[in-house]
């Protein structure tokens, strides 16, 4: 049997199951029960220091003039 042969018999049955499986994997485990608060932490992220203003007393300071 050819090397190509082997290769392609090989991804065409077990490679793709275990492609397909690991794809489950992932969905599930994006998905898995208890993942909700983190979810929400990480999309409220930018957010956490939306509290108080920029260090300083010129919202400027940074901008050169030319």
């Amino acid at each position: 049997m050819e090397t190509y042969s082997l290769l392609r018999e090989f991804a065409d049955s077990w490679a793709l199951l275990l492609l397909f499986l690991f794809f489950l994997g992932v969905v599930f485990w994006a998905f898995r029960p208890g993942s909700r608060k983190v979810h929400d932490d990480v999309a409220n992220s930018i957010f956490r220091n939306d509290k108080k203003p920029a260090e300083g007393n010129d919202p400027k300071a940074h901008v050169k003039e030319a």
